[in-house]
């Protein structure tokens, strides 16, 4: 390139210039700007190392092991996979069916008495204890109370310990009614096993003895854990858990809560397992109460007071809790990659010298967060709210800096930089605004017309409808700044654009740091990842020779877009299954939209705004409108967008077959009816089955229902069929609903007590596993006692719930309730009361198996016998 080539705009100019001779300018962009094929290749240079580096990494598994390698002390997947075949086919564990209570004990107390004929008996003691818990406690504005459930409790001690305080590690073997449980929780279950097994026979020993608990009743409102942390005669000794349980099959598994406000479990962590998938922001949703689902780990933290570490199964959440749950979707290196973490973890927990004394230790929150599934970060919380600040305070002042650069190397006062840097700020709050909003905009309105969920069954379409908005978002305001006449290089005002979204980072930074959050680590290491690049640029000559600053900026955002675009890939992978079941009242396309676009803006935020440094720039946005409107049109009119495909990709369909009768005070019927209670977990709802061979003629919602009779008058099965009564629906049907038995509730006695204005009703139950009784005393009346927890009574209001359920032990029900009337008129009606029962275990009647066998295979139904009884005493 000759002289006369030389960038115009490099060279001083005059203080005061407002502008260039038309010339000048021309040449000076067409040299400073680069092709236009170099804004498009920016794009997907990053899309396709996303497909190349981030997601082989996400799904990456370990080459499982064989039982060649038993001798190496290892964790050996194929026993763990012989294990599981055995486990699904004892087919579904519902908490008091043959199949929970007596098959599935049954094979686990033989599997462990194998494993027990093989320890090594010279430097372990290995005891086997069956529980059978009975209990109650208060949990989700109901009361649960259980009945002879069944915990299998294995404790392993070296010979010679004096530990008093042990491990506990958890997972549970009962299932819901239509699953073999296979991947919740089956596969954590042989995976318990075989590190069992491969502990008690190896010669390497351990300090703390540990107590494997395969608990029977998790499904049924975390009831076993309770049991055992409650009343067996362990727990006292148990001091840190590991809690094992799943929300998918077949991939990785998660480490989603550690604590609470132990630091050092961050560390066991770190130390033990080999193949990290751990973040704190993981645990900060988990804990928003965003994620529909709970485990164990809440019930040992509350009421033992346990610290610990939550590890989950959370890819292919399609099929849990449903019957493709199976071990066609597990894969052997998934059970290798869960049991090399459990055994690596167990072995350091029972060393640690932490637990010799667990109240000496230090307190406090901790930052972790996994890069790429090859390196675990950990640090405290109090040192990562320092190194947010530190980091967003460097960010501004070397923007402040580099301003001050721009206008000595250009000739133009400092005060007309920053003049110009305050309207660069304003244009990338509204980028920022505008790459959060758009997406959100279209979640709005695909959810307007019907089509959320789109993306169910094709993630690709996420691209279309939320990345491509976002990054329109992200980069159409500085194309629209860039357009003005400027004092500077089109170089300098990119940087300065570049500057304006550091700011911008830099003051959420600080925002969300001073509100607590410790996610903010995220937005901290984007901006270290622009501070380093900036800090070397300021050292060296490259700040002030055109766009030669870019190179070592674009080498280094290689790293915060591979975490960033692998951390919410993660989330969206996790989340996007639960939004099969996150409810009618919640549009979940706002929170995958929001998700996207959020990783999207700190993925790609400073790479966008490179595409300016090509003459058609605007080629880009326009080809960015093009794929978002393209992807929106797919959605919304062909069947791409249709959200549920069988087997893969399933609608939930949960409904009660129910025959429900009103007794009135005076022993009369006053209704008796039937038909199937619906409750739809995904935001469409019924409208994909209308098209379809179901027949729901006579379908209706039960708002008028639940404004007249307690609980809706039906029987409602746990708490969260309670908190979606409103949005229920109800399809009559002529015939009665058969169940295989029927609650009998027998008023035994009645007795008015010392103080005259209080009765006592004695009432004996016999009733299936599964049954809840709703009490909703009169308005002048007050349940003032009764034989269930009393502490409910204070702290809740009427209809009382309480959510009852046995295992092995069947025995009726015996219980009271001391009402107080004012005017101790007992000859009236004073209370309702309602009794659900719930037959979990059976397929109903031959007109419901019909029934059911009408839903299109895209739709997995989830269905069983209830009867509900009212009546009035």
């Amino acid at each position: 390139m000759g002289d006369k080539d030389k960038l115009i705009l490099d060279e001083p100019v005059e203080e005061g210039v407002k502008s260039y001779s038309r010339k000048h300018s021309k040449k000076a962009k067409g040299y400073l700007q680069l092709p236009w094929y170099f804004s498009g290749g920016i794009v997907l240079f990053w899309g396709l190392l996303f497909v190349a580096v981030v997601k082989p990494l996400f799904y990456r598994l370990p080459e499982p092991l064989t039982v060649e390698d038993a001798s190496k002390g290892v964790f050996i997947a194929e026993r763990a996979q012989a294990n599981l075949y055995d486990f699904e086919a004892i087919g579904t564990k519902v908490v008091g069916s043959d199949g929970n209570e007596h098959k599935t004990v049954q094979f686990l107390l033989k599997e462990l008495n194998l494993i027990k004929a093989n320890i090594q008996e010279d430097l372990f003691d290995m005891e086997i204890d069956l529980q059978y818990a009975y209990g109650a406690y208060v949990k989700w504005n109901l009361v649960n109370m259980y009945q002879g459930i069944q915990n299998v409790v294995v404790k392993l001690t070296p010979k010679g310990s004096t530990s008093e305080n042990y491990v506990l590690v958890n997972s549970h073997f009962d299932s819901q009614p239509t699953s073999p449980s296979t991947g919740d929780d089956g596969h954590m279950v042989v995976s318990i096993l075989e590190v069992l097994r491969v502990m008690s026979s190896s010669t390497q020993s351990f300090e703390h003895p540990i107590v494997f608990l395969i608990n029977g009743s998790e499904e049924n409102s975390l009831q076993a854990s309770h049991g055992f942390i409650a009343y067996h005669k362990w727990a006292k000794n148990c001091k840190a858990v590991i809690n094992l349980d799943a929300a998918g099959s077949g991939g990785r598994e998660l480490m989603f809560q550690s604590g609470p406000n132990t630091p050092w479990l961050a560390s066991i962590y770190k130390q033990g397992a080999k193949h990290y998938f751990s973040t704190t922001m993981a645990e900060e949703i988990f804990q928003t109460g965003l994620v529909p689902s709970y485990t164990d780990f809440d019930i040992f933290v509350e009421y033992g007071n346990l610290v610990g570490l939550d590890i989950g199964q959370c890819i292919n959440g399609f099929v849990y809790h449903t019957k493709y749950d199976r071990i066609d979707v597990i894969p052997r290196a998934a059970l290798q990659n869960t049991g090399d973490n459990l055994l690596g973890l167990v072995r350091t927990l029972s060393n640690t010298t932490e637990l010799r004394n667990p109240s000496a230790n230090p307190s406090g929150n901790t930052t972790f967060f996994d890069v790429l599934g090859l390196y675990l970060v950990t640090y405290s919380a109090d040192t990562g709210v320092k190194l947010n600040y530190a980091v967003a305070a460097a960010a501004i002042i070397l923007v402040y800096v580099s301003l001050l650069r721009i206008a000595d190397t250009s000739n133009v006062s400092s005060e007309q930089i920053l003049g110009s840097f305050v309207l660069v700020l304003v244009v990338q709050v509204i980028a920022f605004v505008l790459g959060l909003a758009l997406p959100l905009l279209v979640a709005y309105g695909l959810d307007k017309y019907g089509y959320s969920l789109s993306y169910f069954a094709t993630p690709s379409l996420l691209i279309g409808l939320y990345v491509c908005p976002s990054l329109l978002g992200l980069a159409l305001p500085s194309f629209i700044y860039l357009k003005l006449k400027s004092y500077v290089s089109v170089a300098q005002q990119v940087q300065m654009t570049l500057h304006g979204h550091a700011a911008v980072l830099s003051i959420l930074c600080i925002g969300i740091n001073y509100y607590g959050l410790r996610t903010t680590y995220v937005i901290t290491w984007t901006l270290v990842f622009y501070v380093l690049p900036l800090a070397f640029n300021l050292l060296t000559t490259l700040h002030d020779r055109g766009f030669s600053y870019t190179a070592i900026l674009k080498i280094v955002q290689v790293a915060p877009f591979l975490y960033n675009s692998y951390l919410f890939y993660c989330f969206i992978v996790i989340l996007t299954p639960m939004m099969g079941r996150f409810g009618l009242g919640t549009n979940p396309d706002l929170i995958i939209g929001a998700l996207t676009a959020l990783g999207t803006i700190l993925s790609m935020g400073f790479l966008i705004l490179l595409i300016n440094m090509s003459r058609r720039s605007g080629f880009v946005l326009l080809t960015l409108l093009s794929v978002a409107i393209a992807a929106v049109t797919i959605a919304s009119s062909s069947d791409i967008g249709f959200p549920y495909r069988a087997k893969t990709n399933v609608q939930r369909v949960p409904y009660l077959q129910v025959r429900r009768v009103f007794y009135e005070y005076d022993g009369t019927v006053s209704k008796d009816e039937s038909g199937y209670l619906f409750s739809f977990q995904d935001r469409r709802g019924v409208s994909p089955l209308k098209d379809t061979n179901v027949d729901l003629t006579g379908l209706v919602n039960m708002t008028s229902d639940c404004a007249k009779y307690m609980m809706c008058g039906m029987p409602l099965y746990d708490h969260r069929w309670v908190e979606a009564m409103d949005d229920t629906m109800w399809l009559p049907r002529e015939n009665p609903v058969w169940t295989p038995a029927e609650p009998i509730l027998e008023l035994r006695n009645k007795t008015v007590l010392a103080d005259g204005k209080t009765i006592r009703f004695q009432f004996n139950l016999n009733c299936t596993d599964h049954t809840s009784i709703f009490i909703n005393p009169n308005e002048d009346v007050t349940v003032s006692s009764w034989s269930f927890l009393e502490e409910y009574l204070t702290t809740n209001s009427p209809p009382y719930h309480v959510y009852y359920s046995y295992g092995i032990d069947d025995t009726p029900l015996d219980f009271s309730i001391d009402l107080t009337k004012p005017d101790a008129d007992f000859n009236v009606p004073l209370f309702e009361m309602g009794i659900s029962a719930h037959y979990m275990h059976v397929d109903g009647d031959e007109e419901a198996v019909q029934f059911a066998k009408t839903f299109p295979d895209f739709a997995v139904t989830i269905q069983w016998p209830a009867i509900y009884k009212k009546y009035q005493f």
